[in-house]
């Protein structure tokens, strides 16, 4: 008797060692794999070995939970099945030639932690199910061609901490819910083509650390309010259509540059108010 119990657990044991992924997760990403010329990556995929064995692919529980295959050549499209790895935290396709617009349904990904689309070719807009990505941290588009507004409910996205998104066709003005992001540590929305101003609840974002509108064509005045950020270290706003003067506590942080746009395009220098109540006064 004692011989046919070990036989069984040996059994399932060695059962447990050869569990695989699930094959309709397996076809996603030979998807992924076919619609980016695979043949053509960097570092390819074997077809024919085990997925855990697949460049780039983290398994947790016999689920796909990770892609990193950023600089590996994927030029092509992403398919919309991606959507479907219900258990993945992080995709990561930095720095390939991905062409097309992101899948509309991306906020699918329920669990979905880490997001970097950047430096590819994708155009269209940001999704507005991105929103439902309720654990985001990470949301990384930024050298793209991207275009629209952004999604107004983004301020949904409570654990986002870096939004980095420079260099793409963004317009529009920066939605209301942006400045409920409190554990935000990172805004980079630099050359774009945002409009609008920056509004006074700027001061909610109390975990900001670096904060970045470089090149738009944001236009009033930059709220005192800023400089009360403590978390804050590196400021650009330059080359915008800012008016008015700035407290000397913001005009001080890293990275801070006094040049703005005129209506005619002219480029000049913001003052800087010597008023120590200056930010008092702003804020009454």
């Amino acid at each position: 008797m004692k011989n046919i119990v070990s036989l069984f657990m040996a059994f399932a044991f060695s059962f447990s060692l050869l569990a695989k992924v699930p094959n309709a997760e397996k076809n996603i990403l030979i998807k992924l794999y076919q619609k980016t010329n695979g043949k053509q990556w960097n570092v390819k995929w074997d077809l024919n070995a085990p997925v855990e064995s697949w460049y780039g692919v983290k398994i947790q529980n016999d689920n796909v939970i990770g892609i990193n295959l950023s600089d590996n050549n994927l030029v092509g499209t992403l398919p919309a099945e991606i959507t479907d790895l219900k258990n993945l935290e992080e995709l990561n396709l930095f720095k390939n030639q991905i062409t097309g617009t992101m899948p509309e349904k991306i906020g699918k990904l329920k669990n979905l932690k880490q997001l970097n689309l950047a430096f590819n070719k994708l155009s269209g807009t940001i999704p507005n199910s991105i929103c439902e990505l309720s654990h985001l941290k990470s949301l990384m588009l930024f050298m793209n061609k991207l275009s629209g507004e952004l999604p107004p409910q983004i301020g949904n996205l409570k654990e986002l901490e870096v939004v980095s998104l420079f260099n793409n066709e963004l317009s529009g003005q920066l939605p209301n819910s942006l400045y409920d992001l409190k554990n935000l540590k990172e805004l980079m929305l630099s050359s774009n083509k945002f409009s609008g101003q920056i509004s006074w609840n700027v001061e909610n974002l109390r975990s900001l650390e670096n904060l970045s509108l470089f090149d738009n064509k944001m236009n009033g005045q930059i709220p005192y309010n800023i400089a009360k950020l403590d978390n804050l270290k590196s400021v650009n706003l330059a080359y915008n259509f800012f008016s008015g003067a700035v407290s000397k506590a913001l005009a001080q942080k890293e990275g801070f540059n006094l040049t703005m746009l005129n209506e005619s395009g002219i480029a000049y220098q913001l003052e800087v108010s010597n008023n120590a109540k200056g930010v008092l006064a702003a804020d009454e």
